[in-house]
């Protein structure tokens, strides 16, 4: 069986394709999946750079799609043929955050996607949305999850709220569909006006280039003619913050997803208690949370955003890709 790993230094020059025994039968309460696709993550990619350590041999990438091959005994809520989807923690099944580390995501605390064949318990999987093929299904695991738990899990976004999306990677291009699709008002921020364009195209109410635009927060907010924005999706840290406080209404909600701006760095601590706003950290979902996501986009029809395709085998190819941050919504890995 094929397999991409991580070679000890770890690092992208040091991610091989390699030979590993095929997983077999799936025992009781597990299931047999043929993956054939996945999806790029900032985690994944700082587990392939080696700036989240993980162990040498490691088999990368959280989001793995595919079909079920067998079931073992007592499965029933999946048969041979089914289209599956992973759980990015595949132990957290449903109610309150329980997960505060990776130790056991896919990818990095155990092995990943980058394979041909997995053995997991069926509970590591809910059902992939239709018509899905296997590399937009494997969108939702990361980024599809995590846009959905910050406004309609956690957030309770409804019809006529009002939503700022901060650059137009994974989980912003992801939330900008969900928002329209319910019914929200959406501002994204970009350093591309062509980003930009492609962002009004999918329905973003309005744009801006934070480039141009320093003070950013208070553009946004004057456009909601100085109430503010009901639900931020925080994905750039302590870089970015202060500017969502700035747009964020009184009361308002940030989802803190990212730190694409660092891991730490000052808080303004005094304008956040003045908007008396919800700034809430969150990673990715429960199962049960997915599974409703799965019902959301049957209903909806909305199809994620892929950028490029890569095969497996050109793996590293695709973080360097990544990592230029030229792309638009996901990257995609197909085998």
């Amino acid at each position: 069986m094929k397999a991409m790993i991580l070679q000890p230094p770890i690092g992208l020059d040091r991610l091989t394709l390699d030979d590993r025994p095929d997983p077999g039968a799936p025992g009781a309460g597990e299931i047999r999946v043929a993956l054939h696709g996945s999806s790029l993550n900032y985690h994944d990619l700082g587990v392939a750079t080696g700036r989240m350590p993980t162990e040498g041999g490691r088999i990368p990438l959280a989001d793995g799609a595919g079909i079920v091959e067998a079931v073992g005994a007592g499965v029933t809520e999946f048969a041979a043929g089914d289209t599956v989807v992973s759980c990015f923690f595949p132990d957290w099944q449903d109610g309150a955050p329980r997960v505060g580390d990776f130790a056991r995501t896919p990818g990095d605390g155990i092995d990943g996607f980058a394979q041909d064949h997995v053995v997991r318990p069926a509970t590591a999987f809910t059902r992939a949305p239709r018509g899905y093929d296997a590399v937009e299904a494997a969108t939702i695991t990361t980024a599809g999850l995590t846009a959905w738990r910050a406004l309609v899990v956690d957030g309770k976004l409804k019809p006529g709220d009002t939503v700022l999306l901060l650059g137009t990677g994974g989980v912003s291009i992801w939330a900008l569909q969900l928002a329209r699709a319910m019914g929200a008002t959406v501002a994204i921020t970009s350093s591309s006006a062509e980003k930009l364009e492609r962002a009004r195209a999918l329905g973003a109410d309005l744009t801006v280039n934070y480039r141009e635009d320093a003070a950013w927060g208070q553009t946004v907010r004057r456009w909601t003619g100085g109430r503010g924005i009901d639900h931020v999706v925080e994905v750039g840290g302590p870089g970015t913050l202060a500017q969502s406080i700035e747009a964020v209404r009184i009361g308002g909600h940030i989802s803190l997803i990212g730190v694409l701006t660092g891991g730490a760095g000052e808080v303004p601590t005094a304008a956040l208690m003045a908007k008396q706003a919800r700034l809430q950290g969150l990673i990715v979902g429960s199962r049960r949370d997915q599974q409703d996501m799965v019902r959301a986009l049957d209903a909806t029809g909305i199809r994620p955003v892929v950028d490029r395709r890569f095969p497996l085998e050109q793996l590293a190819d695709a973080f360097r890709h990544e990592a230029g941050a030229s792309h638009f919504g996901k990257i995609g890995i197909e085998w």
